[in-house]
This record gives structure tokens, C-alpha cells and sequence, in this order.
């Protein structure tokens, strides 16, 4: 999310000044207007709304509601994302677009609430949440939006994913399209600050030391970030030590205090959770996300899962594709670091699939006879595939061990008194990607391993030379047999796709903006990797304690894969027990990590069996 925010601000300076020829053509032909519409409780938000010239037919509304602001404020002056090509095509069709500061943030009244939980059965005024902030909205703006013709759409990215998510679940009569896109949905199990307990320090601080930042009346301010006077996230995170060591700089930001509360996925956190009331959906949904979003791929798989159990006659549809956080908004989408697709992707999801399905939706206009129920591209391959369900039918559940010398089969091993050990040291974690950076880097979920594969404390595993494709399309399940000589300890599992030692990209298949050289040939792509704390292994609700040098199983889900391994390439399984500072170190031994102190962290001695009683693997979705 922090990421997204950063580019936000830098794409917000930068268009401020911009006198190109969208940007003269926006000006010419839609009006801006500044209102403070009114909530059931008293609360006003404030709200831009964009219309255009054109009074000869009426036009769909297509609202976004933020907490990151709707700025530039005043009627003069127009939000520059409306010159990019992802917002400009709606201006091009003629919508009315709508942004809104939500509740409590920037020139909006209120008190603003991280996911504010959603209220089921609202009986009074002062039952307000996030759905109804949009009911109100959209009932002010289909009755006082001069030409609209009563069909609203909602869409956003991240946070506003969340809105959009809401905005559905206020079924409001005229709303008949949202998109939520990279949806923030629960931030305990898995998107931007916590994947299964494990909470996600550098996002997590670097997000909440400027958003979190109490703002006691509206205001057109900006956050000023966090100065961290280093380039070096690795050293940074690891000096200042234990996490409540970092509360020194969340001076007043409730929300990390929160956190720091609620240790456990006590029922603060469900309430929180974005998929509890995904019942009778009325608008037509479109999930969206990407492969490799750091920040909320989880949330987007997810989503779509919920409505689907829940709510199984909504029109709910699910693309996702090999962006980073927010990557299909912008143009491009042919590489992500050093890995490339081989076609415009962010271009080919704009006009095929977005557009289209507002459109459709909203000024019944056009066809959806493309659009799937899952529109998924497949990395490895670089294909589109349009599939009839994910996770698709036709998937079988294949299991993959770990086996002696190192390497991956799918046959049981038959070794008895097999196991791998490595020593978790919490003084030098291993690091999430290679190289000295401090802002955390979009390419890491599908960087080279190469760097982690060379430490003591990383197991590898792999498979001989793939004699055919194998195409992975669902839920990784991770099913160790472990031993520890500690009471507690992480577990990251990675999924990796290991190059021929010959291969390079031919020139032909080349694109623009690879972040950093490297050399292709044996290179490690990351397809998925997750963490896991140990002490949830039975329950997220009611940790537990290991006890040392017993045999116990770590069982959990990797986030959903998308991936084809072609014939002479390799499938690499690496365990280690730390990703920093993208997650915190785990002391190690079973206690409170938000209230312990650096002398807590010890070392960890941990086994990973591989025989035939005990047997370590992976559960993969092959697709037949």
C-alpha cells in the first residue's frame, strides 16, 4: 500500500503541471465541482464531482472514495490522474467521476477508522459505517448530479478497494458496478501488515509513521513521511531491534497501538475483515489484482472466494495478472523487474476488460462475451487464460516431497531418520531480497533467489530437469514436519522456478525498464512465497507453544499461483525461518512479540524431516 501511496503523491507533483494535449482536452470539456454532502449522522464529506460539457445525453457516475485524498482543492485546478490514460478513457465515454475524501480524512468531517467493520443490522443514525458513507453519497448524487442517468459505478485501488468492496455491500439501488482492485480485506491473515500473524514491519512502519498521524480537523495537508536518515532497510529495521522499540516514532497513532493490543486474530481483527458479510451482492463485481502485489494479493483472490461462497448468485468476476501493487492502472505490464510477459498486459486488462465491463454495466454499451468468470494470465507461459472457475475444475491435488540429496519428487520417500537443519539466528535474519535499498522494492515477489540459496540458514530443494510443463493454477498448501529447539519460530516456504543454465531472453522478446542487470541463465524466479508464525500452526485464535525437539506439523496456504514451469526448467522449494525486514524477526521463544525486548531473541535450531514417517511437502494445484 505504501508504495502505491508514494507513487500516488510523486504522479500528484509531477501532472500538477502538465500542458499536454489529455490533459488541455480535459480542461475543454468537464466541469469540476467542490460539495460537502451530507451523512445520516450529521457528518459531511467532501466530495469532487467531474461532469461533463456535454449536456445532449445523460452519463453514468463512477465514484472513487479514498483516504489518501481527492487533492488538487479547489474548483480550478483538476485531479492530475484524470490525465492518464486508465482514468481518461471514462472521460473520453463521458462519465461523471466522483472523488471523495472518506470519513475523518483530509477536507472531510468525522473520525476517520482504519477498516472501519462493516454493521450488519443498523438500527439508529449513529450506526454508520463505510457501505453507508456510500449509500448516502450515491443517494445525494443520482438526486443532485445534473444529466446522470442513475447507474453508479465504484472503483479503487488498495484502500479505496476496500471502499469498493463496501460500497457493494450497501446495495444501493443505482450502484450496478464495482471493481474493488487489489482490496484490503484482512489485515491479520494476510494483506499489507500481517500474513498469517507474521506482521509486516517495513510496510507496516513506513505506512502508519506518516498516514497514521492523528488529524483532529480537515485539512488539504499532506503526511510528511518518516525520515530514516539510512539507505539500508536491513540495517535500519535490525538496530532499532523489537518491535515495541518502534513505538519511540508512533507516538498517538492509535492504530499501531492496536496492533500491538490485539497480538492474536481475536475477534477486533474479524470484525475487521472485509469478507464476514459478503451476502445477496447485488451489483455486478469485478475483483482485480495482481500475481506479484505485495501488498494485497491476498485480499484479491480472497474476496472473490467469499462472494463466491457467499453470495453465489452475484455476477462476480476475477482477473488477475502479473502486476505489481496497482500495476494494471498503469501502462506497460510487459515486465516486472528482470522477468517479462511478452505483451502489454496493463494495456490489454484497461480496454478488454475494465472498460468493458463498466460499459456494459453502466451505459449498456457493448458486450462481455470475453470477459470469463476467471481471466487469469499465466506466467512461465505469458498466456491469458479464461477459465470457467478458479480455481479451476480441472486441477489435481499433486503432492511433492522432500527427499534426500536435495531434491523435490513425487514419490513418497522411503529414507528413514531424515531431516535437514539449519540454525535461526535472530542477530542476522535473512533478507527478503539482495542488494542495499530502503524503500521496499515492487520486484521482490519475483526476484532471483539466487542470494538466498547460498546461506546456511535457506534449504533448497529441487527437482531434476522438467521433461514436460507443469502449470500450477490455485493454492499452494506448505505440509512441514519440523522440530524445534525453542518454543517458537517462523516458517517461509518459496516456490521457485529455476531457468536453464543456457537461457536468455531473445531480442525480439525484449522490453523496456528492467530495474537492475542480471544475468538470466539458472535464474531463481520467485512464483510465491508466504511466512508463517509458528506458534498459530493450530490456531490463529489460541497460539501455542512448541516443545523443543519434538516432532510437530506446520501446515498452511500459500497465496494462489498462476504459473507454468516449462519443460528444462526446474521447480525449487527453499525454507528459511526469517524475510527481513519485510516481516519481523521472531524472537524465538513463546511470547508476546509486540511487548518482548531485544534480550528475548535467541537462537533457534530447527530440523525439517524428510522420510518415511515424517515426511515434508508441498501440495500443489496442477492444472490437468
Amino acid at each position: 500500500m505504501k508504495n502505491f501511496y508514494t507513487a500516488f503523491l510523486s504522479i500528484l507533483c509531477l501532472s500538477l503541471f502538465s500542458q499536454n494535449a489529455d490533459s488541455v482536452w480535459v480542461v475543454q470539456n468537464y466541469n469540476k465541482q467542490e460539495v460537502m454532502i451530507e451523512m445520516r449522522d450529521g457528518k459531511k464529506l467532501f466530495t469532487a464531482i467531474y461532469s461533463p460539457k456535454n449536456n445532449s445525453e445523460k452519463h453514468p457516475i463512477l465514484v472513487m472514495r479514498t483516504p489518501y485524498s481527492c487533492s488538487p482543492y479547489g474548483k480550478e485546478v483538476f485531479y492530475p490522474r484524470l490525465y492518464l490514460s486508465h482514468w481518461l478513457q471514462y472521460l473520453k465515454e463521458g462519465y461523471i467521476i466522483v472523488l471523495q475524501d472518506v470519513r475523518g480524512r483530509y477536507m472531510s468531517e468525522g473520525e476517520f477508522v482504519d477498516v472501519r467493520p462493516f454493521i450488519e443490522n443498523k438500527k439508529t443514525k449513529l450506526d454508520f459505517d463505510e457501505a453507508s458513507d456510500t449509500y448516502d453519497a450515491v443517494n445525494w448524487l443520482v438526486k443532485n448530479v445534473s444529466n446522470n442517468n442513475g447507474n453508479v459505478g465504484v472503483f479503487g485501488i488498495s484502500y479505496p478497494g476496500f471502499y469498493s468492496t463496501m460500497a457493494a455491500l450497501s446495495n444501493h439501488p443505482a450502484i450496478k458496478a464495482v471493481s474493488p482492485q487489489a482490496p484490503v480485506t484482512d489485515w491479520f491473515m494476510g494483506d499489507d501488515f500481517h500474513h498469517n500473524g507474521a506482521f509486516a514491519l517495513m510496510d507496516g512502519f513506513s505506512f502508519y509513521s506518516s498516514f497514521g498521524k492523528p488529524r483532529p480537523k480537515p485539512t488539504t495537508e499532506h503526511e510528511r513521511g518518516f525520515d530514516f536518515k539510512s539507505k539500508d532497510n536491513y540495517d535500519f529495521f535490525l538496530k532499532n531491534g523489537a518491535l515495541k522499540n518502534f513505538s519511540n516514532y508512533m507516538s498517538g497513532i492509535k492504530f499501531w497501538e492496536d496492533i500491538g493490543n490485539h497480538p492474536n486474530y481475536d475477534e477486533w481483527w474479524k470484525a475487521r475483515d472485509a469478507r464476514r458479510a459478503c451476502k445477496n451482492i447485488k451489483p455486478a463485481m469485478l475483483i482485480v489484482g495482481g500475481t506479484f502485489d505485495a501488498e494485497d494479493c491476498f485480499g484479491a483472490w480472497n474476496l472473490y472466494k467469499a462472494i463466491e461462497k457467499q453470495s453465489p448468485s452475484t455476477n462476480n468476476k476475477l482477473v488477475m495478472g502479473p502486476w505489481s501493487h496497482g500495476g494494471w492502472s498503469r501502462s506497460g505490464g510487459a515486465n516486472l523487474g528482470n522477468v517479462r510477459f511478452g505483451s502489454n498486459t496493463s494495456n490489454y486488462y484497461s480496454t478488454n476488460i475494465e472498460l468493458l465491463f463498466f460499459n456494459y454495466y453502466l451505459k449498456s454499451k457493448g458486450s462481455l462475451t470475453v470477459l470469463a468468470e476467471a481471466n487469469i494470465f499465466f506466467t512461465g507461459e505469458n498466456n491469458w487464460k479464461h477459465l470457467n472457475a478458479w480455481p479451476p475444475k480441472e486441477i489435481e491435488q499433486k503432492e511433492v516431497y522432500l527427499i534426500a540429496n536435495n531434491k523435490l519428487s513425487f514419490d513418497k520417500p522411503q529414507t528413514q531418520n531424515l531431516f535437514y537443519k539449519y540454525i535461526s539466528n535472530p542477530e542476522k535474519p535473512v533478507p527478503y531480497a539482495d542488494g542495499v535499498h530502503l524503500r521496499r522494492t515492487l520486484e521482490y515477489m519475483i526476484d532471483d533467489q539466487r542470494f538466498a540459496a547460498r546461506r546456511p540458514d535457506v534449504l533448497v530443494f529441487e527437482t531434476e530437469i522438467l521433461e514436460k510443463d507443469i502449470t500450477l493454477a490455485g493454492t499452494i498448501i506448505a505440509d512441514l514436519k519440523v522440530s524445534l529447539s525453542t518454543t517458537d519460530a517462523d516458517f517461509v516456504v518459496k516456490v521457485i522456478d529455476v531457468f536453464p543454465n543456457d537461457f536468455n531472453y531473445e531480442a525480439a522478446y525484449c522490453c523496456k525498464g528492467n530495474y537492475k542487470d542480471v544475468e538470466m541463465g539458472g535464474y531463481q524466479m520467485l512464483v510465491r512465497g508466504e511466512i508463517m508464525r509458528g506458534k498459530y500452526r493450530n490456531s490463529f485464535e489460541k497460539p501455542k507453544p512448541f516443545t523443543p525437539n519434538k516432532i510437530e506439523t506446520v501446515k498452511y496456504e500459500l497465496p494462489d499461483v498462476a504459473h507454468t514451469f516449462k519443460k528444462g526448467h526446474k521447480l525449487m522449494v527453499q525454507i528459511q525461518s526469517s524475510w527481513f525486514p519485510i516481516f519481523d524477526r521472531n524472537p524465538q521463544q513463546f511470547v508476546d512479540i509486540y511487548k518482548c525486548g531485544d534480550t528475548d531473541f535467541i537462537e533457534s535450531e530447527i530440523k525439517v524431516f524428510c522420510e518415511k514417517d515424517n515426511s515434508s511437502k508441498l501440495i500443489l494445484p496442477i492444472l490437468k
